[in-house]
């Protein structure tokens, strides 16, 4: 068959590279000029399988507002921010949905990790990537509300073990002292791995198969039926003259060839049309009649190179930790460190708000003070494109030749794989290797 997907982040670039093993020929389109330059550009990096639940949680509608009254709060909430999706989400915090909607993300989550180990040892990848995750509980009050969550991963199976403060750091040796630090759990299992990186190396392996990709373009429209068509535009950007600053927003250092640009839209016809571009979603549905509640939850990272020297020659976190206080992510890549969180209701993609920076820079001096090169530190937002209920909208759309791959929020990393994977058999109409209740549209039109 032939296939586009539309967009090219980590959700994208997976489902290029799966239907292209199964001997499809894919084009891809992407506004940006590389692959992964937007949500999947310098997230946690956590694949975290015990740590995908659903947002939409009991309880979660009063952490919220008693968050809102903190200066480092881990949500913070915008005056424009779309009460509609607020309301769906309240409703979506019932006991009785949260748990049906936590065992169907986990059931991919774990299925996405098999298959993200599979493609790396069977393509041979070599990205920054480290084992283990350490979740760091600063006080017994933290300890005790982490006890739902204990509860949660005992029942799934998950390997964990509870820790007192010497044991933690028995495992994170750089871990500052003079901080309090009550317990930790720590999650063998889990991993960090570089979203980025792993997007780059995979996209090289999907064009190998066959697969291409077209950057710089965006499409306008979208058309269902027998033979679905793409009407898409090449909208270039200015090469810029000097290289951004450590602070700036992020442009690739490198520009690919291209296509000579179209002067008008092309509409192309293809025997089906993945979907997959995040927030850019909901506009090329709409006409066709498919409304998604899909909306922007925004977080913040800060990457620093770690600071090295004769008396500290390997400085910072080995792998991947949570402040669970602060809902703060520490993840180690490579040589660098990497601080991500928060979650922004509303506000604008181009402000970065000073608290949530500092909220981060914080964390990061509590637990490696001195560990990174901040003058050289990068400050990223990127836009999750979450639903209202937690988990993502996989399969056919009910448009005739449309498919859907979206929604997966925060955990877009953590699920791409799998997700990739499960789209590209119900497109061959094969029979899934796990159960996709409530993976579909039809969720969402309950």
């Amino acid at each position: 068959m032939r296939v586009a997907v539309i967009g090219a982040g980590i959700v994208g670039v997976t489902t290029a590279y799966e239907l292209s093993v199964d001997g499809h020929e894919v084009t891809v389109f992407e506004r940006r000029d590389t692959v992964a330059a937007e949500t999947s550009f310098a997230n946690a990096g956590l694949v975290a399988p015990g740590y995908v639940t659903p947002w939409a949680a009991p309880g979660m509608p009063g952490k919220v507002l008693r968050h809102l009254m903190s200066r480092d709060a881990p949500v913070r909430l915008h005056a424009n921010f779309d009460l509609g999706w607020a309301w769906k989400w309240w409703r979506a915090c019932r006991a009785e949905t949260y748990r049906a909607n936590r065992l169907r993300m986990q059931r991919l989550a774990w299925f996405s990790r098999d298959r993200l180990h599979e493609i790396t040892r069977h393509l041979r990848l070599e990205y920054e990537r480290r084992q283990g995750c350490l979740v760091l509980l600063r006080t017994a009050k933290d300890l005790a509300l982490a006890q739902t969550g204990l509860a949660t991963l005992t029942e799934l199976g998950t390997r964990f073990e509870a820790l007192d403060a010497e044991q933690c750091r028995a495992i994170e040796p750089e871990l500052a002292s003079g901080t309090p630090l009550h317990a930790g759990i720590h999650l063998p299992d889990d991993e960090v791995g570089n979203c980025r990186q792993f997007a780059l190396l995979l996209r090289k392996k999907a064009e190998e198969l066959g697969a291409r990709f077209v950057f710089e373009t965006t499409v306008q429209k979208l058309r269902g039926g027998p033979r679905p068509t793409l009407v898409h535009l090449r909208t270039p950007r200015q090469k810029p003259s000097v290289s951004p600053t450590s602070h700036g927003r992020h442009v690739s250092d490198a520009w690919p060839d291209t296509e000579p640009v179209a002067p008008e839209p092309v509409a192309e016809d293809y025997d089906a049309v993945v979907v997959c571009a995040a927030l850019g979603s909901p506009m090329l549905l709409r006409p066709l009649g498919l409304k998604l509640p899909l909306r922007a939850v925004y977080g913040y990272s800060v990457t620093a190179p770690l600071r090295r020297g004769d008396h500290h020659p390997d400085p910072g976190p080995r792998s991947a930790l949570m402040d669970e206080h602060f809902k703060v992510a520490i993840s180690r890549l490579g040589t660098r460190i990497r601080v991500a969180g928060s979650a922004e209701l509303g506000g604008s993609p181009l402000r970065h708000h000073p608290d949530a920076i500092a909220t981060l820079y914080k964390v990061l001096t509590d637990w490696f003070p001195g560990a990174a090169q901040l003058q050289h530190a990068q400050h990223w937002k990127g836009a999750r494109p979450m639903l209202p209920d937690g988990p993502p909208v996989l399969g056919a759309s009910g448009i005739d030749g449309v498919w859907l791959n979206l929604g997966h929020g925060s955990s877009g990393w953590a699920l791409a794989c799998g997700s990739a994977r499960l789209l590209a058999d119900a497109i061959a109409a094969r029979t899934p290797s796990i159960d996709i209740e409530g993976l579909g549209i039809g969720r969402l039109r309950r």
